[in-house]
C-alpha cells in the first residue's frame, strides 16, 4: 500500500486540524474508504472517498489525527496496514514497512460525533470555476491577511469575486475576480476563510472543481481528483471583518 495515498485521504477531513475525530468506514466490496465529518462549531461539513482501497471491511475510530499523521512520519513509502480486533471491534491500527512498524490506538465509534444530515439544501444561484489559479491566488491572498477570518462573495451586474477581508469600510483587502458557470445577482454572502483555505490547500492538486454558492448562506465545494471525491459544505457567518 502507498502511505503518501493514505496521508492524502487524511489530509482532505483533517484540514490542517480543523477535524480531529472522525469514523472511517473501509469496504472490501466496493474498494472504498469513507468518512464524513463536523468542525467544531458546526459550520463546516465535509464527506471523503477514496476509491482502490485494497483493505478489510472495518469500521475505524479515529480520535486524534494529529498523532496518526505524526505515527505515519515514522515509517517508509510503502506500508502494509492491518487491524488488531476483538469480534468486531476495530482495538488499534498496526502499519509497517520493510523495517519498522507502529501502533496506532483506535477509538470506539461510538464516543465520536456523528455529523448531522444535511437538511433542506437550498438553490445555489453561483456556481463558481474552481480553477488552479483560484486556488493559488485564495491560498496567497489568506496567507498574506493571516488575521483576516471571513471572505465574502460578491456579485456586481455579470461579475462575481471572492473577497478576503470584505468590508464597507476601507480596509486590507485581496480582491479575487471568478469565472461563473452559472450567474445570478445575490446579496453578498460571507464564508470562514481559514476553513476554505484550507480545503484548498488539501485539494490544490485538482485540475477543477466547482463552488456552489446559494443566498440563503450555504456553499458547497466539490473536487473529483484521481482516486479520491470529496464534498464540503460551509455555512454563512454573520460576522464580517
Amino acid at each position: 500500500m502507498n502511505k503518501q495515498k493514505l496521508v492524502r485521504f487524511i489530509n482532505k477531513y483533517h484540514l490542517n486540524g480543523i477535524a480531529q475525530s472522525v469514523v472511517l468506514n473501509s469496504t472490501s466490496e466496493k474498494r472504498q474508504l469513507k468518512t464524513k465529518f463536523v468542525s467544531s462549531d458546526k459550520t463546516l461539513l465535509g464527506a471523503v472517498q477514496m476509491d482502490n482501497w485494497d483493505f478489510e471491511d472495518a469500521t475505524i475510530g479515529i480520535y486524534t489525527t494529529d498523532q496518526l499523521l505524526k505515527l505515519l512520519g515514522v515509517v517508509d513509502e510503502d506500508i502494509k496496514v492491518s487491524i488488531s480486533k476483538s469480534g468486531d471491534k476495530a482495538l488499534s491500527m498496526k502499519v509497517s514497512d520493510s523495517v519498522t512498524s507502529v501502533n496506532y490506538m483506535l477509538s470506539d465509534p461510538s464516543i465520536i460525533n456523528d455529523p448531522p444530515q444535511l437538511q433542506n439544501i437550498p438553490e445555489f444561484e453561483l456556481k463558481i470555476d474552481v480553477t488552479p489559479s483560484l486556488i493559488n491566488k485564495f491560498i496567497a491572498g489568506k496567507s498574506a491577511l493571516a488575521e483576516v477570518t471571513t471572505f465574502t462573495v460578491v456579485t456586481d451586474e455579470d461579475k462575481t469575486n471572492l473577497i478576503i477581508g470584505y468590508s464597507s469600510v476601507n480596509t486590507n483587502r485581496v480582491n479575487i475576480p471568478v469565472q461563473t458557470s452559472s450567474f445570478s445577482n445575490i446579496e453578498n454572502v460571507s464564508f470562514n476563510a481559514e476553513y476554505f483555505s484550507n480545503i484548498l490547500l488539501a485539494n490544490k492538486e485538482c485540475e477543477s472543481a466547482t463552488l456552489e454558492v446559494s443566498s440563503e448562506g450555504l456553499a458547497k465545494l466539490s473536487f473529483k481528483i484521481d482516486d479520491f471525491t470529496t464534498q464540503y459544505w460551509l455555512v454563512a457567518t454573520t460576522e464580517v471583518d
